[in-house]
């Protein structure tokens, strides 16, 4: 059998069924170490306010944004097109909410929020406009997004940055980027951000871009 076209929805659920375990055991407690994320992650649970359906897109293995707004009274559901990552994020995180799904096309709504803490890079940077496009289309007006993303311009196959034999699809994005592509998909930017790299953290700048559907 040929392997998946690389950054395709069936490679994103190849990769990630491989190396699901390898990245909770490395992430699990991740945000304990981030009190920058962990502020904006609280500033977005507090503008969605109790009750706020919202999606933690690209949830991974650990489940710990899609917890930790569940936390603050959320309505959260975490998705990923990995059946692996959904089937550890369930153990990880009893009592809430998680389902397979595409983030580039989730299905349900209208949200109040969604967040896409590190979940952009799996894919070809040519397919944003059309995950954007269908953000805003699952979102209300009104609706609160936060976008976490490595600063970059690779766009290609890598060596997995976490380690291993896998070679794995890799986008990187610059804050002009995201913040062109959010305004054309129906958002207002409300802010866009970039810190360094915290020592144990892999040496790429942080993006971090909130924004208000339009």
């Amino acid at each position: 059998m040929s392997s998946p076209a690389p950054g395709s929805a069936a490679d994103v659920v190849r990769t990630w069924d491989a190396r699901a375990a390898h990245y909770l055991r490395l992430f699990r407690h991740e945000l304990d170490g981030k009190p920058y994320d962990l502020e904006v992650l609280h500033a977005f649970a507090d503008r969605v306010r109790a009750g706020g359906t919202v999606y933690d897109a690209g949830c991974g293995p650990c489940g710990h944004v899609t917890a930790l707004l569940a936390s603050h009274g959320l309505d959260a559901l975490g998705i990923d097109l990995s059946p692996r990552c959904v089937e550890l994020a369930r153990r990880e995180q009893p009592g809430v909410r998680f389902a397979v799904m595409d983030q580039g096309a989730p299905t349900g709504g209208p949200l109040d929020g969604l967040v896409a803490y590190y979940s952009l890079h799996d894919r070809p940077k040519r397919l944003l406009p059309a995950t954007l496009a269908a953000w805003s289309a699952a979102m209300r007006p009104g609706g609160e997004l936060l976008i976490v993303a490595k600063e970059g311009t690779g766009d290609g196959v890598i060596d997995d940055p976490l380690g291993g034999d896998l070679r794995v699809y890799w986008a990187e994005f610059t804050a002009g980027e995201l913040r062109e592509a959010v305004r054309d998909a129906g958002f207002h930017v409300d802010d866009c951000t970039v810190r360094e790299a915290y020592e144990n953290e892999i040496p790429a700048r942080r993006v971090y871009l909130t924004a208000t559907r339009r």
